[in-house]
Order: C-alpha cells, then structure tokens, then sequence
C-alpha cells in the first residue's frame, strides 16, 4: 500500500510540473504582443549588446596580449617608433569596429545584383587593403627585432590566430613547431 501510495505522489507531481511548465509556455507567448514577429526588434537589441559587449572584451584582451608581448620582447628606445606603427596597424581604425550587420542587409536588399556585386568587390577591397597596410607594419616591425627577439616574436604574437580566437572558424594556430 505504501509503495503505491508513493508512486501515485510521484506521478501527480508530475503530471503537476508537466501542467505548470505548459502553462507557463502559453502565458510567456501570449505576453509577448504579437509572438513572434515582435521579438524581431529585441532579438537584434540583444545580438547588438552581445557585440558590444564581446568587442569590449576582445579590445581587452588584446591589450593585455601585446603588454605581454612587448615586456618578453624587451624593446630597445629605437624599436619604439616600429612597435607603435605595429599596434596601431593592429587595431580597429575608428569608424572601422563591427559593422551593423541589420544595417547592411537593409541597404544590401535596395541594391540590384550587380550593385550587390559591386558593394562586395568594394569591401573586399577595402579588407584587402587593410591586411596589407598590417602586414607591412608587421615586416617593417620585424625588421627592426634582433634574431632573439624575432624568435620570440615567432613564437608569442600570432599565436592566437585569426582575430585572437585560437582555433575558431578555422583560425590555426601559427606557434612555431619544434
């Protein structure tokens, strides 16, 4: 009798949780104005603070990344100048921080395929030239290193990999093997 008893309390909570969790589905759907086509403008509220939030990170970590990489490098006053062309060249330009993807698919929709096209040709351009520009600084940068520091150079400041996410998206990680 007791074992029964025991499982019927089991079952009716239960049946209670399962019940409570419905409800509270239906109520969370129906407070939500329109459902689903109102959460369009709050989705994108809460992907833009994400961005911000991990650029805010990003910019942190990477400060604290090329502090690191400066005090094992142990620059000399006349490597100064290249080291500042370097890190400079490794930030985002101002007006260049991640572009407002809503925006730009807003603006892509009124175009036309070959002005889509043409749009595209022209950021990609526009990355393109920003890679060189820092892949110049950096070789110029390189340049100015003794073969100690160089080697300590291969083997600390692009580690991380592409954007400072290690193996994310495909990003290698550039560690010089031994």
């Amino acid at each position: 009798m007791k074992l029964m008893q025991g499982s019927f309390i089991k079952r009716a909570l239960m049946v209670g949780l399962i019940a409570g969790s419905g409800i509270l589905a239906v109520s969370s759907f129906a407070m939500s104005g329109n459902g689903p086509a109102n959460n369009a403008g709050c989705e994108a509220r809460q992907v833009e603070k994400a961005a911000a939030k991990w650029e805010g990170k990003w910019e942190e970590k990477r400060a604290k990344a090329m502090a690191m990489l400066k005090e094992k490098l142990k620059l000399q006053p006349e490597q100064e100048v290249a080291w500042n062309k370097f890190t400079s060249t490794s930030q985002f330009a101002p007006g260049q921080k991640r572009m407002d993807r809503q925006a730009m698919r807003s603006e892509m929709q009124k175009l036309n395929t070959p002005q889509r096209l043409d749009k595209m040709q022209a950021m990609a351009e526009q990355r393109q030239a920003r890679m060189l520009e820092r892949s110049q600084a950096i070789k110029a940068f390189y340049a100015q290193l003794t073969p100690e520091q160089q080697s300590v150079f291969d083997t600390n400041a692009m580690r991380q990999g592409r954007h400072g996410h290690g193996h994310r998206h495909g990003g290698g990680n550039f560690q010089r093997q031994s």
